[in-house]
């Protein structure tokens, strides 16, 4: 290896270790006790350049460079050390504003924390440029890179919400486990919408693969958190009616979950296509759907639009937290029923290709049109569960008595928590869109100077070459996708 290369590659290092060594000289401390003055003092140009700079870095740079290096692109290695240098340099600002002051929270506690992903995930890709330990180490290492870097979306995520809440000085006392709740399952359907999305577009051969229908797995997740959510939502003492109504949601759901489960598991057919098959070379068979998750969705957002408020604007906004939720069901029920009915599994013997898709999300693929149509549709259910997720995150008391202190409506309010979720689900059909473009142009072979593992080792499938065969078979998500 010329020198010139380690010396590329030591410099990312080199940066980040002399800002982090600065840093602590530009600290301030953050505060257990603030008066009036010092929480209602105005927030300076430093914190705002402190604030989007982070934002652009955790909400974009860093999962735009998580796509790139799944699909292999030479421009992961550049975007991703861009994403450090930022982040490193908007540590140093969040502790070198003035104006207004903040308590001490999880806010500053995750920043710390971040350093160790991030100087772990930095070291990982050196070491993986170095091409070394090819039969020990270095397995292991691609292993350990990739999770980290599919972590990346959710560590900012969590630091970034953790950041509202420490600029307005939320969940506080009393206020934690309302914001606890509001937060995680504000969080889970839009985490869920965001599964569905990269399942329904981009995942049919993931799915034919596992041998299980996506129900299946939705209703593992809806039965492991109702378990939780059963044991967790009553603190001792009198049952209030909210207790009661939080428990007995985590009852319904862990009750349906376990049906979701049975009606989805593998093998589900009747006797009689049993004894047919035992006959026949050419039954096909096909993964079992059910539309039980759908209807617990439902059954969920009827209760919420029925949660009755201390104020007004926030029984409006729960009412339309359960309608969203209906809506995300029924329309999950017809992707179920009419759109998608069926996924056939993939043969032993099959190529493990996610560029490749034989339609098998439709019954009729030889109709254009209908094919049309069930590719516009399949964006509703993920859309609404992150809408859905999105107003629910807004729908604490804290954030509430704001607005309704600020004299905003209900209306009002809720068209701006939509637009939120417009612009977070674009960026997620925009990065599946980049995955699966580059995926498709992307070589069989690794040996420009990528991370990754040679064609030849068995710790990953590298993404295929063109061939005249896999061209006829290939799907791409187009701008009609």
């Amino acid at each position: 290896m010329s020198r010139l290369r380690l010396q590329r590659m030591a410099l990312p290092v080199a940066t980040a270790l002399l800002l982090s060594l600065a840093t602590p000289g530009a600290a301030h401390k953050h505060h257990s006790i603030l008066d009036e003055d010092e929480a209602n003092k105005p927030v300076d140009s430093i914190l705002w350049i402190h604030i989007f700079l982070q934002i652009i870095v955790w909400g974009f740079l860093f999962p735009i460079g998580m796509v790139l290096g799944m699909a292999r692109s030479k421009w992961h290695v550049p975007l991703q050390s861009c994403g450090f240098v930022f982040t490193l340099g908007g540590y140093i600002l969040g502790h070198s504003h003035g104006g207004r002051s903040f308590l001490a929270g999880a806010h500053g506690v995750m920043a710390n924390i971040l350093f160790a992903p991030i100087f772990l995930q930095l070291g990982l890709g050196i070491y993986l440029k170095l091409h070394i330990h090819e039969e020990t180490i270095r397995p292991w290492a691609v292993r350990a890179h990739g999770v980290l870097g599919k972590a990346y979306p959710i560590l900012g995520w969590l630091q970034m919400l953790f950041g509202v809440i420490a600029f307005r000085g939320y969940c506080r006392g009393g206020a934690l486990g309302q914001c606890l709740a509001h937060y995680i399952m504000g969080s889970g359907f839009i985490a869920y919408g965001i599964i569905m999305a990269i399942m329904l577009l981009v995942g049919e051969n993931w799915i034919r693969r596992s041998k299980r229908s996506p129900e299946w797995w939705d209703s593992w997740v809806i039965m492991l958190w109702g378990i939780v959510n059963t044991f967790t939502e009553h603190h001792g003492g009198d049952w209030s009616v909210k207790d009661m109504q939080h428990t007995v949601m985590g009852v319904i759901w862990w009750a349906g979950g376990i049906l979701g489960i049975i009606l989805a598991r593998n093998n589900q057919v009747s006797i009689l296509a049993i004894t047919y098959a035992a006959f026949s070379t050419h039954v096909t068979m096909s993964l079992k759907r059910t539309v039980v998750p759908a209807l617990i969705v439902i059954i969920t957002g009827w209760a919420f639009s029925n949660h009755a408020q201390a104020l007004m604007i926030s029984t409006n906004v729960h009412a339309m937290v359960g309608y969203t939720l209906m809506m995300a069901g029924v329309t999950r029920i017809i992707e179920v029923c009419f759109i998608a009915p069926k996924y056939t599994p993939l043969p032993e013997t099959a190529v493990a290709d996610d560029n490749r898709s034989e339609h098998t999300l439709t019954d009729n693929t030889s109709n254009a049109s209908a094919w049309q149509t069930s590719k516009a549709f399949r964006h509703l259910p993920p859309f609404l569960l992150t809408a859905s997720g999105v107003l629910f995150m807004s729908a604490t008391d804290e954030e509430l008595r704001f607005v309704d202190g600020e004299g905003m409506d209900h209306v009002t309010y809720i068209l701006l928590m939509f637009s939120i979720a417009f612009l977070i689900y674009s960026l997620v059909v925009s990065l599946i869109r980049i995955w699966a473009r580059l995926s498709e142009n992307a070589s069989s072979s690794t040996g420009d100077g990528s991370i990754e593992l040679s064609t030849a080792s068995k710790w990953y499938a590298p993404v295929p070459g063109t061939d005249a065969e896999a061209e006829a078979a290939r799907h791409v998500i187009g701008e009609d996708d």
